[in-house]
């Protein structure tokens, strides 16, 4: 599943929702009738509606509407009817089937899913670990790295860092600045 975005806060009464939006193609991803897959193991315990019945996240949402307001993404999802079932939303992960997203036309260019599990090496050889999963931060996007000895590592995915990703050989070549792996 190639994650698209994060429930926040319900916003309003009628249920809808703010969403942390984690793609590039918002508009396409949130479009009215679109089914969204929610991250399985995000399910918060039941919430009781003011109709009284109790709620638990469904495996899949359907888009009902989708607006921006004040630099948010706010979303109504079908079957949500008011804040209190809103609100058993907050936290839940959102996204999209991989094999419906096309590969990036740029080839210096990444969907997080391609990466994830692949085997991180030195320019060497060497084995680091595997990547785990990947960090959005601000600055740069961080390779989140699984070490062989346990713990994690994070590594700037920056061209001067990772000079190679090689998706066929199942690869990411890192050359990383001495003590970076050690933090």
């Amino acid at each position: 599943m190639l994650i698209v975005g994060r429930i926040g806060k319900p916003h309003g009464i009628r249920g809808e929702v703010t969403v942390e939006v984690r793609t590039d193609e918002p508009e396409a991803r949130f479009a009215l009738g679109k089914v969204l897959r929610t991250e399985p193991g995000a399910v918060p315990p039941p919430a009781a509606s003011e109709h009284g019945e109790a709620f638990r996240v469904p495996a899949e949402l359907v888009v009902e509407s989708a607006r921006w307001h004040q630099g948010r993404m706010l979303v109504a999802f079908e079957g949500i009817p008011d804040r209190d079932v809103a609100e058993a939303l907050r936290g839940t992960l959102i996204g999209v089937d991989s094999g419906e997203v096309a590969a990036p036309e740029d080839p210096e260019e990444f969907h997080d899913h391609q990466l994830v599990g692949l085997a991180v090496v030195n320019p060497g050889g060497d084995r680091l670990g595997e990547v785990a999963r990947i960090e959005h931060a601000p600055s740069s996007d961080l390779l989140v790295l699984r070490r062989p000895e346990g713990g994690t590592a994070l590594i700037p995915f920056v061209k001067a860092i990772v000079p190679e990703v090689d998706l066929a050989g199942g690869r990411v070549v890192v050359d990383p600045p001495a003590g970076l792996l050690d933090l």
